[in-house]
Formats: structure tokens, sequence, C-alpha cells
């Protein structure tokens, strides 16, 4: 697990609050699928967001872009950057914000990237808009930043098509294109999803060393708990569009409170060899997205400690350490 590194708490560089989304055709008649998350980054730190397929993650993320899908709302809730409300950004700062302040790398490299066009005509586009560079000194720029993530004979690279690359390679442009500006905070969506174990190791490896390099946050997104514990100084564990749990990650690694966040913890494979007969424990009962949620903990289904009570739960995140909170208000009754 990855010693937490040392906390300088104040004024946090992203703090959301109570984010409710929504899809429909019209804001007022949307159905809430992100019911109520609420997060807070710390500047220089790495915050990972776990959670199932299907939990809110990405939604999540990119409502702090204000990229939703055209059917998606947000209903309520603050985004806060550096003190300032990103929901309430006109176009041009909107613009400057997603340019210089945040980058983005998204689950799919091969989606994200146009298929048609030469990778050094879209990073030299990024660069140009991003920092206002000529050219020449985009171009040149774009094969520096090639070079930072270890991608070999950068100007070739420039010259090739998406499809010319792996998919470690076009994740590897990804992260040149975002961190091109040098922005305060990296959101990584799931950015070793469908890439084999070697390379997923190199990518982490190479955000954590883009962090150490340019002092930027980042937010990371898995639904692997083990990347998590590797990776980040705290987690936010999110379940049907809630935060279950939160805290430094060694925390909630080692004393997990919300039965959802132990179940998930259990599953993570282990370099032991089990004995005969074994198997990972798995969370039983219906996948997210296929019950009617009717309010208290959306958990309630599957979890092997729910009670009567579970129906009428807030989902607060009540304290149960320091930066520790849960949602599950029976602590220690699951233990």
């Amino acid at each position: 697990m990855r010693r937490v590194a040392d906390d300088t708490r104040g004024a946090p560089l992203l703090e959301i609050a109570d984010l409710r989304i929504g899809f429909g055709d019209k804001q007022r008649e949307a159905v809430a699928v992100v019911r109520g998350v609420s997060l807070r980054l710390e500047r220089g730190r790495i915050l990972g967001l776990v959670g199932e397929s299907g939990s809110g993650k990405s939604l999540t993320c990119r409502a702090i872009m204000r990229l939703l899908p055209e059917a998606g709302h947000v209903l309520s809730g603050r985004i806060s950057f550096d003190g300032r409300n990103v929901l309430e950004l006109d176009r041009p700062d909107l613009l400057a914000f997603r340019s210089t302040e945040v980058g983005m790398i998204f689950q799919d490299p091969f989606s994200s990237l146009n298929p048609t066009r030469r990778i050094g005509s879209q990073m030299v586009e990024a660069l140009r808009l991003a920092l206002r560079l000529p050219d020449r000194g985009a171009t040149k720029r774009a094969i520096e930043l090639l070079a930072e993530v270890d991608i070999p004979d950068p100007a070739a690279k420039l010259r090739m098509y998406p499809h010319e690359l792996s998919g470690g390679m076009r994740q590897r442009v990804m992260l040149a294109i975002a961190m091109g500006a040098k922005p305060r905070l990296l959101i990584a969506d799931e950015p070793t999803t469908a890439l084999d174990t070697t390379t997923q190791a190199q990518i982490l490896q190479l955000l954590r060393r883009v962090k150490d390099d340019t002092e930027s946050s980042i937010l990371l997104v898995s639904h692997d708990f083990g990347v998590i514990a590797e990776m980040c100084d705290d987690v936010a564990v999110m379940y049907d569009g809630y935060v279950v749990e939160s805290g430094p990650v060694e925390e909630v690694y080692l004393r997990p409170q919300h039965p959802y966040t132990r179940a998930l913890i259990a599953a993570v494979p282990t370099l032991t060899v089990p004995e005969r007969g074994y198997r990972r424990p798995t969370i039983p009962g219906p996948p997210l997205g296929t019950t009617r949620y009717d309010g208290g903990c959306p958990f309630t289904p599957r979890c092997a400690f729910a009670r009567p009570e579970c129906r009428n739960v807030s989902m607060t995140l009540l304290p149960v350490g320091p930066a520790h909170t849960s949602a599950c208000p029976f602590e220690g009754s699951h233990r």
C-alpha cells in the first residue's frame, strides 16, 4: 500500500457538495442517477474514486468538466474549484478552465482521439488553444510532451494516426495532451481500462511521476480497490449515486466502516495461494441498475448486515474517525 503523503489541510483545490445529476428531456423532469455526492480533493494529493460500474463515478467527473451527455442535467449541488463555482462559469471562463486548469484522461483513448487526423494535428490544435502558441512552437511542445510520457521517436509518432498506435501508446498521447498546459488538476477516468497488466503499471507510474513533477492534484477513478490503495492518498467509495465512505486510503483500507467498502476490499485478489476449494468472496444480490431505488441505503438489497432501519438511512456522511466518514450509521453492527 502506498504511504500516505503529508496532509496540509486547508482550502481544498476541488470540493463537491451534495451533487445530484439526472437524465431526462427537461431538467425539472429528470430522474436522478447521482443522488448526493460530496467529496474534497486537497492540493497536491491523489483522491481515488472507487466503485462498481454504474455507481456514478464517470458522471461525477464529467460534471466537473461540464461535459455531461445531452440529456444529463445537474439538478443541484456545488462544484467548487479553487473557490470558484464551476457550474456558474460563463463560456469564456469555462473554456479557460478546461484548457488550462484541468486536464482529463478518458476511459477509451481511441474514442477520444479523432481517427481521421494525425496525432500531431490533434496535439498542435489543443496546445495552440490552451497556450496560444504558433504552429511551430506547438509542434515543438508536442514532441517534448510525448517524450515526457516515454513515447519513443516522438517526432515520428506525430505523423501517425491513432489506429497505428497500441492502446497503451494512445493512452500516453491522451496523458500528454491533458498535461500540455500543466493543469493543477488531472482527472483520470479509469485510464488503465482494457490495457494489459504491464502497460497498466506503466501508465499508473506515469501518472504518479506527472503529479510529483508538476505538483498537481489527481482525481483517479477506478473499480479496482487494489489500484486505489497503491496510488492514492485519499479515497471516496461510491455506490449507486452516493459516496458511502471516504477518508485517508490507509484508514479506509485497514478499517472500513461501510459494508459495501468491506465487500469491495474482500474481493481484491491477493498473491497468497488459497486453500483448496476456497473462492474469493463476491458481492451477492442484484447488480446496479436492475432494482428500483425507493430511498434509504441503496446497498440494502445486497448487504449481509441489512436491517429494517436501513430503508430510512439518510446517506449523510458521518464522522467515524479523523477525516474518515461513512454513510452507515450502524457502526460496529457489522463487525
